[in-house]
Protein backbone atom coordinates (compact mmCIF):
# COMPACT_ATOMS: atom_id res chain seq x y z
CA UNK A 1 0.00 0.00 0.00
CA UNK A 2 2.46 2.25 1.12
CA UNK A 3 4.66 2.17 -2.26
CA UNK A 4 1.30 3.01 -4.36
CA UNK A 5 0.20 6.14 -2.49
CA UNK A 6 4.10 7.23 -2.73
CA UNK A 7 3.87 6.15 -6.27
CA UNK A 8 1.07 7.91 -7.35
CA UNK A 9 1.87 11.15 -5.36
CA UNK A 10 5.21 11.24 -7.52
CA UNK A 11 3.79 10.66 -10.74
CA UNK A 12 0.86 12.87 -10.36
CA UNK A 13 3.55 15.94 -9.42
CA UNK A 14 5.52 17.24 -12.49
CA UNK A 15 9.28 17.57 -11.53
CA UNK A 16 9.29 15.02 -8.27
CA UNK A 17 12.25 12.99 -8.44
CA UNK A 18 11.29 11.00 -5.72
CA UNK A 19 9.13 10.49 -2.76
CA UNK A 20 9.40 8.08 0.28
CA UNK A 21 8.21 7.51 3.57
CA UNK A 22 10.96 8.09 6.29
CA UNK A 23 10.70 7.08 10.16
CA UNK A 24 12.07 10.27 12.38
CA UNK A 25 14.63 7.92 13.74
CA UNK A 26 16.24 8.82 9.89
CA UNK A 27 15.50 4.86 8.68
CA UNK A 28 13.57 5.18 5.43
CA UNK A 29 9.92 2.90 5.67
CA UNK A 30 9.38 2.75 1.43
CA UNK A 31 11.01 4.61 -1.30
CA UNK A 32 9.81 5.27 -4.46
CA UNK A 33 12.64 6.90 -6.69
CA UNK A 34 11.76 8.44 -10.12
CA UNK A 35 12.38 7.45 -13.54
CA UNK A 36 16.38 6.48 -13.23
CA UNK A 37 15.00 4.23 -10.69
CA UNK A 38 18.19 4.60 -8.58
CA UNK A 39 18.08 6.23 -5.05
CA UNK A 40 21.26 8.23 -4.91
CA UNK A 41 23.97 7.48 -1.78
CA UNK A 42 24.16 11.20 -1.27
CA UNK A 43 20.12 11.67 -1.36
CA UNK A 44 19.57 9.08 1.30
CA UNK A 45 22.41 10.81 3.57
CA UNK A 46 20.78 14.41 2.79
CA UNK A 47 17.18 12.94 3.94
CA UNK A 48 18.69 11.09 7.43
CA UNK A 49 20.15 14.29 8.16
CA UNK A 50 16.63 16.00 7.39
CA UNK A 51 15.00 13.37 10.23
CA UNK A 52 17.10 15.92 13.00
CA UNK A 53 16.32 18.89 11.39
CA UNK A 54 12.65 17.71 12.16
CA UNK A 55 13.18 16.53 15.46
CA UNK A 56 15.10 20.16 16.54
CA UNK A 57 12.37 22.34 14.58
CA UNK A 58 9.46 19.87 16.58
CA UNK A 59 11.38 20.26 19.87
CA UNK A 60 11.51 24.16 19.28
CA UNK A 61 7.96 24.30 18.16
CA UNK A 62 6.58 22.53 22.02
CA UNK A 63 9.16 24.45 23.54
CA UNK A 64 7.55 27.51 22.01
CA UNK A 65 3.85 26.53 21.96
CA UNK A 66 3.17 27.05 18.66
CA UNK A 67 2.08 23.55 17.92
CA UNK A 68 3.32 20.44 16.42
CA UNK A 69 5.43 20.84 13.37
CA UNK A 70 3.17 19.63 10.02
CA UNK A 71 5.59 20.64 7.23
CA UNK A 72 8.62 22.33 5.95
CA UNK A 73 10.20 23.36 2.56
CA UNK A 74 14.13 22.70 1.92
CA UNK A 75 14.85 25.03 -1.35
CA UNK A 76 18.61 24.81 -2.77
CA UNK A 77 19.73 25.64 -6.04
CA UNK A 78 19.23 21.88 -7.43
CA UNK A 79 16.21 20.60 -5.47
CA UNK A 80 13.27 21.36 -3.58
CA UNK A 81 12.19 19.26 -0.59
CA UNK A 82 9.03 18.89 1.07
CA UNK A 83 8.86 17.05 4.20
CA UNK A 84 5.60 16.30 5.79
CA UNK A 85 4.71 15.04 9.02
CA UNK A 86 2.67 12.00 9.52
CA UNK A 87 1.54 11.19 13.16
CA UNK A 88 4.72 11.53 15.45
CA UNK A 89 7.21 9.38 13.94
CA UNK A 90 7.02 9.38 10.51
CA UNK A 91 7.46 11.73 7.52
CA UNK A 92 7.16 11.99 3.89
CA UNK A 93 9.55 13.96 1.45
CA UNK A 94 8.94 14.78 -1.84
CA UNK A 95 12.16 15.69 -3.72
CA UNK A 96 11.52 17.84 -6.83
CA UNK A 97 13.35 19.83 -9.48
CA UNK A 98 13.62 23.20 -9.19
CA UNK A 99 11.16 23.85 -11.87
CA UNK A 100 8.76 21.04 -10.24
CA UNK A 101 5.31 21.89 -8.96
CA UNK A 102 5.35 22.95 -5.43
CA UNK A 103 2.02 23.44 -5.34
CA UNK A 104 0.71 20.18 -6.96
CA UNK A 105 3.93 18.51 -4.77
CA UNK A 106 2.39 20.00 -1.64
CA UNK A 107 -1.45 18.31 -2.12
CA UNK A 108 -0.15 15.12 -3.57
CA UNK A 109 1.71 14.70 -0.18
CA UNK A 110 -1.09 16.14 2.06
CA UNK A 111 -3.42 13.65 0.25
CA UNK A 112 -1.00 10.90 1.21
CA UNK A 113 -0.68 11.65 4.51
CA UNK A 114 -4.69 11.54 4.54
CA UNK A 115 -4.30 7.46 2.96
CA UNK A 116 -0.96 6.49 5.26
CA UNK A 117 -2.48 8.25 8.33
CA UNK A 118 -4.26 5.14 9.83
CA UNK A 119 -1.40 2.83 9.16
CA UNK A 120 1.41 4.72 10.77
CA UNK A 121 -0.06 6.42 13.14
CA UNK A 122 -0.45 3.41 16.54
Amino acid sequence: MFREVLYRAMISTEGCFAVLIMGIDGIAVERVPGESGIFDPEFDIAVTEFASLLKSFDRINGDLKIGKLREMTISAQNAVFILRFVGHDYFLVMALTPEGNFGRGRYELHRAELLLEKELVI
